[in-house]
């Protein structure tokens, strides 16, 4: 079950909303007006380079930054908010454990933190545990884990309480597959009971297999955002060619956004029905073609494309 809203408009609001949300170090903007809503039960992707500001807007969130100018709400209530923090769950990215502690003492540490009700204590951590698969070496001590053990001791403790928004800062970056599969279903899970996620992911493919919405955010800013099939509804066409000069490629520069890799050219936003237009025109430029690939862009084909077309 999850645990029940407050009533009123804070049970109706979106788990997130920001408006301009900005945080300045000096003269440094790391963050620059980060407008963003994540309703309740969506697995929201939120993507970008080192040093793009997702840390930083994972910070203010949870209420470890005061922003500079902008303002947020979780759950209906500012960030900040001791008892909304309560209601939510979170897995940092760099985080240890005590070596000399087992399972169930770490997740008992997080009860008594949260506060929980102590009679409430054995059914959480049980629950936690065997939701992440480690129920049979809950007694054994931290120091024996495998650092995907780890990870997924992490992931429990983001759980104690049943919360109502989990925020998961690369919770499969130390998993194998099998381990990424168990993730992935666990997250699907958390959705289907109304907690919203808000994912932190370096590795897309992971991030294309289970956000409903991502966000990319690059210089501070979000720079696109939307469903999967609306950032990627381009189909890409890779042709392998010869026998072309920067001249030439820059005529072809007219079908559209064009990623050179010497004789691999790949145009990221082409129509398929324009396909046999351009290998004529390829042709008439005096370049030869020896293969033409079409595809649907992957998240990653799509994250590379807009960081390029930013820097330009």
């Amino acid at each position: 079950m999850v645990a029940t809203p407050e009533k009123g408009v804070a049970a109706a609001a979106p788990a997130i909303h920001t408006v301009d949300l900005t945080k300045r170090f000096g003269s440094t903007e790391a963050l620059a007006g980060l407008s963003m809503t994540v309703p309740r039960g969506e697995i929201f992707g939120f993507l970008g380079p080192n040093g793009a500001g997702k840390t930083t807007s994972v910070k203010l969130l949870l209420g470890l930054l005061r922003p500079t100018s902008g303002e947020a709400w979780l759950l209906g209530e500012p960030i900040g908010d001791l008892a909304t923090r309560r209601r939510i769950g979170y897995l940092p990215e760099l985080f240890r454990y005590q070596g000399w502690l087992d399972a169930r003492e770490v997740l008992a540490l997080h009860c008594e933190l949260a506060p929980l009700p102590r009679s409430t204590w054995k059914e959480e951590i049980t629950a936690a545990l065997e939701t992440v698969g480690l129920s049979e070496r809950a007694d054994d001590r931290v120091s024996t884990y495998s650092k995907g053990m780890q990870q997924r001791l992490g992931l429990a403790a983001a759980l104690v309480g049943k919360p109502e928004l989990v925020f998961l800062d690369e919770p499969t970056s130390a998993l194998d597959p099998v381990g990424r599969h168990d993730v992935r279903e666990i997250i699907r899970g958390l959705s289907a009971r109304g907690t919203a996620v808000f994912l932190n992911s370096h590795l897309l493919s992971e991030v294309e297999q289970v956000c409903d919405r991502v966000a990319v955010v690059d210089h501070g800013r979000v720079i696109a955002s939307g469903t999967m099939d609306e950032l990627l509804s381009g189909t890409a066409v890779k042709v392998r060619v010869s026998g072309l000069d920067d001249s030439a490629l820059t005529k072809l520069a007219a079908f559209g956004p064009l990623d050179d890799e010497g004789e691999h050219l790949t145009f990221t936003k082409l129509d398929i029905e324009r396909v046999p237009e351009l290998v004529s025109t390829i042709v008439a430029l005096g370049g030869r073609v020896y293969e033409v690939a079409p595809r649907h862009q992957t998240l990653e084909d799509r994250f590379l494309q807009l960081l390029h077309e930013e820097e330009k």
